[in-house]
């Protein structure tokens, strides 16, 4: 009996080993998927509300957000313009629950704040509240440092150009050139400046999500919160993948094995972090991050040193240029699939496209990448063939085509690194989405009042109620009663029907102004007796 031998990946095609490594990656993504996350973090509710005047100094101060957040920087800004650290914080689920260490002076404060999301991404805002009576409200240090974002966008970049023009060259090396060496120059540049930008973007990465300076870089704390962020796993997972890409450069023998795996790597730090890897079903966006990276790693790592073999005319350009062209096929097709489906998953509406800061990049990305197709296309089946045949005329325009291919590809590269500084459409929705809720509770009745969305507009009330034992409220009507005083506005009142499932509904609302509204549930439990309960409750914009 003969035992087939499974092919080694010296002997399989680019391709044949490309699908089985994805193969195997991708089994190994969904059965090891964490929990699916919810979304790019969003404060829904706060105590003390934003804009609330409260009778005297609270003993503790809480952020709920739209998902479990890790705190990072919690300032509070008093009225005589001196800043309170607090250090003194627990989590509570979605809620960031904080300790007051002093009683406040009369006043408006600050509470300034800043937590690191579920994908990684730090998330920062402020809300106002006056104890006793509103004072001037004391301004915050301007939140945003430019210089330490442009520093961290150019090492994404360059941490881009390392994952993809370098790891990418070096496969192709590997794999397509046939012993040719041409471009490996410049692969080995990319992947040195890969292997540095790594851990420059986690050192910057701890500033952005700290809010410091960058002169804050020395500091242990700055690189413990940048790695503290599932960007963490992304550096590590890139700084082996460009290490190994570089040593299948150094060591010929090993150079397929080791280039198929840092090819691999190239995709696993991409789906290690980041908004598209975060997003639900994790399942399937992983997996998806995953494939779009090594798709434009094969693709645009192979750019340079084809470009190059073909400019200077090698022996072996013609069989370089025949491997590219029967690979690469395959490989646009995972490509713009997964980018698709990324796509559809964070933008979710057209509208989004135009209304979002993260969709006019994507509409910025998708026109530098029809123009990449389109010429493409044209290299493909107007240049290739002669070109491969021998041509020396068609040898060299391809070369300059390619070349404009390439600078396309940096392009996009810089479009990409800006989405991490925008939340998607998703999550902006899914924040949205969140609803409002508050909490009444007199010695004879209880109530929690869940309005959803919880923001200004056309929204839905739902009330349920109990006794002052906690047993269920058996009324006869129940109406709901919104007001603002502060903002002119008559109260809103609405009778509640009853749909069955134990709750009060109010439909079609709509609430004009985002703010602290006054809520009061009026309760008629019987033809005689009417019980009241009302409070607070914190309405987004």
């Amino acid at each position: 009996m003969i035992r087939q031998k499974r092919p080694s990946a010296l002997s399989m095609s680019p391709v044949q080993a490309l699908c089985w490594l994805l193969a195997s990656l991708l089994l190994s993504a969904v059965i090891l998927a964490p929990n699916p996350a919810a979304a790019h973090a969003a404060l829904i509710k706060a105590e003390p509300a934003d804009g609330t005047v409260i009778a005297t100094s609270p003993s503790a101060f809480s952020l709920t957000f739209s998902e479990p957040v890790s705190p990072l920087v919690l300032t509070l800004l008093q009225p005589d313009g001196s800043s309170l650290a607090l250090t003194s914080s627990r989590l509570d689920s979605q809620t960031v629950v904080i300790a007051n260490p002093q009683p406040l002076a009369s006043g408006t404060h600050v509470l300034s704040w800043r937590v690191v999301s579920e994908d990684g991404h730090p998330v920062a805002g402020s809300l106002l509240f006056s104890v006793g009576a509103p004072s001037a409200a004391p301004q915050p240090a301007e939140p945003v440092d430019w210089l330490v974002r442009s520093l961290l966008w150019s090492a994404k970049v360059a941490l881009y150009i390392g994952l993809f023009l370098g790891i990418g060259g070096a496969f192709a090396i590997a794999w397509l050139a046939k012993g040719g060496r041409e471009g490996q120059r410049f692969v080995v540049a990319a992947l040195l400046a890969g292997l540095l930008a790594a851990p420059a973007s986690l050192g910057l990465q701890g500033l952005d999500a700290l809010g410091a300076r960058l002169h804050g870089i020395v500091l242990p704390a700055v690189w413990e919160t940048g790695f503290a962020t599932s960007f963490g796993w992304t550096v590590l997972v890139a700084l082996a993948a460009l290490a190994a890409a570089l040593l299948g450069l150094v060591l010929p023998r090993l150079g397929r094995p080791l280039t198929l795996l840092a090819l691999a790597g190239a995709g696993a730090a991409l789906a290690a972090s980041g908004h598209a890897s975060a997003a639900d079903p994790q399942w399937l966006t992983r997996p998806m991050v995953f494939l779009h990276g090594v798709a434009i790693a094969f693709w645009a790592g192979a750019l340079v040193p084809l470009g190059l073999a073909l400019w200077r005319k090698t022996s072996m350009a013609g069989i370089f240029l025949r491997r590219f062209s029967r690979s690469v096929l395959p490989v646009f097709a995972i490509l713009v699939g997964a980018g698709v489906v990324l796509a559809v998953i964070q933008v979710e509406k057209p509208s989004a496209l135009i209304d979002t800061a993260y969709g006019r990049l994507l509409v910025a990305k998708l026109a530098l990448l029809a123009v990449l197709f389109a010429l493409a296309a044209f290299n493909r089946w107007r240049l290739t063939a002669p070109a491969g045949s021998g041509d020396a005329p068609a040898r060299t325009r391809l070369a300059r085509s390619i070349s404009v291919e390439i600078l396309l590809a940096v392009l996009i590269f810089g479009v990409a690194a800006g989405w991490r500084f925008t939340p998607p459409p998703r999550a902006l929705a899914i924040a949205a989405a969140q609803p409002a809720i508050a909490h009444f509770h007199t010695p004879q009745a209880m109530a929690e009042l869940t309005i959803t969305p919880g923001h200004t507009g056309e929204v839905a009330a739902s009330i349920l109620m109990f006794d002052g034992d906690f047993g269920p409220l058996d009324a006869k009507e129940v109406t709901l009663v919104l007001s603002k005083p502060d903002s002119g506005i008559e109260p809103l009142k609405r009778p509640a029907t009853k749909p069955g499932d134990g709750t009060w509904r109010v439909d079609n609302l709509v609430i004009p102004i985002a703010g602290s509204w006054n809520a009061r549930i009026d309760i008629l439990v019987s033809d005689f007796e009417m019980t009241k309960v009302e409070g607070p409750i914190d309405i987004r914009p």
